[in-house]
């Protein structure tokens, strides 16, 4: 019998829902990815680029041109000056920089404490590097997290804490007392950070959107992710980047080379000029994803659902329990076969599931999709 090193992972439930939706013919706000195309300036410069000849490996930490934009970007936002060439590292999309950062500093026997729900690849990339996650539950409607139980988690093994912001699924953002809570365990206890931020230009309700970024001495032990996909609508192509001190990035490319080595050379000239010739698309994602979060939100009006708040990403929880009695896997899977809606379950992002009934909603889609999905679930 072969031994599986992650014997507990099997098809995730992103692709088992898009699957269930094609089936069905459902509509599919199941998995995180937009239904409307990536910006045409985007879109022809990939083009030109790959016919130019541009197709050759890239430097191993990126193109020279991206990592300089990234660094003006983060400077325009979070008033931090970056060294590009030494603190920004191109990835093969956020789960790779995920992946190697957690594979740099995570050693066996290490804990690393994650906030449940929690996005499904930090406890594999956790173990895959010997270590252990240390699960804290997150609850229903405000998920916030209580920091005292934190320190009561750290042990001589912790090595790290994982952050989410915005976080994917709960759509929370980080509060100033948190990143001041964080501070102060960090300093305490020596402890790393994976700070988790691919949804950083998505924060609604002109909620800021605090990075690690922001702060000198959390940067000097963090590592912070973030995903070109999610800001310029392209999932497909998998590029992202990580940001980190000096001496951490240095150990990220060593692990890096043999992951991936390098990222799609012609994505990574588009991306670079996209950043330098249209930037306003950045600084207009939040209103945009905010109108449809409110469209969506106004068509569930006559639901029988319970509405959580939504501070930033592309997602909507909604609280099911005055329309059945299932637990919320088995409602996904009646709500896709027989309603026609795909969701995904909250349950699945918990190590120890609370009982919620909650599912999640993507609203990255077209109006019209929006609306005909909240049709349907008004008529439940």
């Amino acid at each position: 019998m072969f031994n599986s090193k992650l014997p507990d992972v099997g098809v995730s439930i992103f692709s088992q829902m898009s699957e269930l939706a094609n089936q069905f013919s459902a509509i599919n706000l199941s998995q995180g990815f937009p239904e409307f195309d990536t910006p045409n300036f985007l879109k022809s410069q990939i083009t030109h680029y790959v016919q130019h000849g541009v197709n050759q490996y890239s430097p191993s930490s990126g193109v020279p041109k991206l990592q300089q934009q990234i660094a003006s970007l983060i400077q325009k936002k979070y008033a931090t000056e970056l060294n590009a060439a030494k603190q920004i590292t191109i990835t093969s999309g956020a789960t790779e920089a995920l992946f190697v950062a957690i594979q740099t500093i995570v050693r066996p026997n290490d804990e690393v404490i994650v906030f449940d729900p929690a996005y499904d690849a930090y406890k594999p990339a956790i173990e895959l590097a010997g270590g252990r996650s240390v699960h804290i539950a997150l609850k229903a409607p405000d998920y916030t997290i209580n920091w005292r139980t934190v320190e009561q988690k750290i042990t001589k093994h912790t090595r790290a804490i994982v952050i989410n912001t915005p976080h994917n699924p709960t759509a929370k953002v980080i509060t100033q007392q948190d990143i001041t809570e964080l501070k102060r365990l960090v300093g305490t206890y020596k402890l790393y950070i994976v700070s988790d931020e691919v949804y950083e230009h998505i924060t609604l309700d002109e909620q800021p959107h605090l990075s690690v970024l922001r702060d000198q001495e959390l940067l000097a032990q963090s590592f912070v992710i973030s995903s070109f996909g999610k800001t310029f609508h392209c999932t497909g192509w998998k590029m992202g980047y990580c940001i980190a001190p000096e001496h951490l990035a240095s150990e990220f490319r060593k692990i890096h080379q043999y992951v991936t080595f390098s990222s799609f050379t012609p994505a990574q000239h588009a991306l670079a000029d996209m950043l330098e010739q249209q930037s306003e698309h950045v600084d207009s994602l939040s209103d945009f994803y905010q109108q449809k979060r409110d469209l969506l939100i106004r068509h569930l009006l006559g639901s029988r659902f319970t509405v959580l708040p939504s501070q930033g990403t592309y997602f909507l929880l909604l609280d099911y329990s005055d329309v059945s009695d299932l637990n919320d896997v088995e409602f996904c899977h009646w709500l896709v076969e027989q309603a026609g809606v795909a969701a995904i379950p909250l349950s699945v992002f918990y190590q120890t599931p609370p009982g919620d009934k909650v599912i999640r909603l993507c609203f990255a889609k077209n109006d019209e999709t929006l609306k005909e999905a909240a049709h349907i679930l008004c008529q439940l």
